[in-house]
């Protein structure tokens, strides 16, 4: 009688409270197995190491210790993602030892672009592996790991295959389609591109939709217009070039218009892939939130680099030496990355990456407005 009581009891409480079972359902935490990233050197965790020459010191000094294929002086944002999510740190696709993809595995790679680019990365950094490549070694894996798994004897390190349904997708890829623009296109040119590099990211998510994948988690691309390297070779901008923070007008005009559209693309998505739980992230406004009020935060100038040896026109990057005015110079880090925003001029610090992590996992810069945690819920 007193049991009946209790529940007759709570079920009044959810009435009165107007909370019902499928609310209840929206409000828990979703318990992601894996991890499945594409995206390039913001998020790349090993894999252009792997493929071509290792990242030397000091990058990931002041958390690894030691290089990790991470082109950050520690963590990136897909590192504290995984912490979030209680997750492992992803290990590359393309790493040949040492690798446990139990809990998912990352295919980004410093350099990707999601369009394929008619160049190598020996010319200007741009990776072989464009998202149409990323997405082919993610089927194969996912192939892969089925004949593996029913055939192996230890699974340790292997994903298990109902997994691949109820894991994370997360993309963070873009800004080098942009950056290549930039460099060989107009203006005029790039916008007009825009559509179908939203496009083929969309087509991205497709076709993981097509292998089962449901939770997408899709960041939209930063403030390149910010990034220092931009000022490595402009001293004396003209007038109207710059911002009220100092950072390219024109280059971030760019990236919002790429937003806009990439946004967009995602709410028919949404429509077109009905089972999908689709996030888009505004990555853009938590890393123009940081530049703009970086002293505030406690960082120094964000147009500042740590790394590296950057006066005048002499430019020596971060961890190289090269022969300047007759005399070896070495790229070096600063005494304290964690007071910098930029690590290396293109890529940004660990503590710079912890605090757009701050600020976007709780879902505050999110459509819809979720946290990661829920990022399975559809709404």
């Amino acid at each position: 009688m007193e049991f009946g009581r209790l529940l007759l009891t709570g079920f009044l409480v959810l009435c009165v409270l107007g909370v019902s079972g499928k609310e209840l359902q929206r409000s828990a935490p979703c318990k992601f197995p894996a991890i499945y990233n594409f995206g390039d050197s913001n998020s790349d965790t090993g894999g252009i190491s792997a493929a071509f020459d290792p990242i030397i010191a000091p990058y990931g000094d002041s958390f690894f210790h030691k290089p990790a294929g991470r082109d950050s002086d520690g963590r990136v944002l897909i590192d504290f993602i995984a912490e979030h999510l209680r997750l492992p740190y992803l290990s590359a696709y393309l790493n040949s030892l040492g690798t446990n993809y139990r809990h998912g595995a990352n295919f980004a790679t410093g350099g990707s672009t999601i369009r394929r680019q008619n160049e190598t990365i020996f010319e200007n950094g741009i990776s072989p592996f464009s998202l149409d490549i990323q997405i082919v070694q993610f089927l194969q894996f996912k192939a892969r790991t089925a004949d593996l798994y029913n055939q192996a004897k230890t699974r340790n390190n292997l994903p298990r295959p109902q997994d691949f349904s109820k894991a994370l997708y997360t993309f963070d890829i873009g800004q080098n389609d942009l950056s290549a623009g930039f460099r060989k296109m107009s203006f005029d040119q790039l916008r007009a591109a825009l559509p179908d590099i939203v496009n083929q990211l969309a087509t991205a998510v497709q076709r993981i939709y097509q292998q089962g994948g449901r939770t997408f988690w899709i960041h939209n691309t930063g403030p390149i217009g910010c990034l220092p390297l931009n000022f490595f070779y402009n001293h004396n901008p003209p007038p109207g070039y710059l911002d009220q923070q100092g950072c390219v007008k024109g280059q971030n005009d760019m990236a919002v218009e790429f937003n806009k559209q990439l946004k967009g693309r995602v709410i028919k998505l949404r429509a077109e892939l009905s089972e999908a739980a689709i996030t888009y992230v505004d990555l853009y406004a938590a890393k123009y939130g940081l530049i703009s009020n970086a002293k505030n935060e406690g960082f120094a100038d964000p147009l500042k680099v740590c790394c590296g040896y950057h006066v005048n026109y002499d430019h020596v990057w971060c961890g190289s030496k090269t022969i300047v005015n007759g005399s070896e110079v070495y790229g070096a880090s600063c005494a304290n990355p964690s007071q910098y925003v930029s690590w290396d001029g293109v890529h940004y610090s660990q503590a710079a990456n912890q605090w757009f992590a701050n600020h976007i996992l709780n879902g505050s810069l999110s459509d819809p407005p979720i946290p990661i945690i829920q990022a399975c819920q559809r709404h």
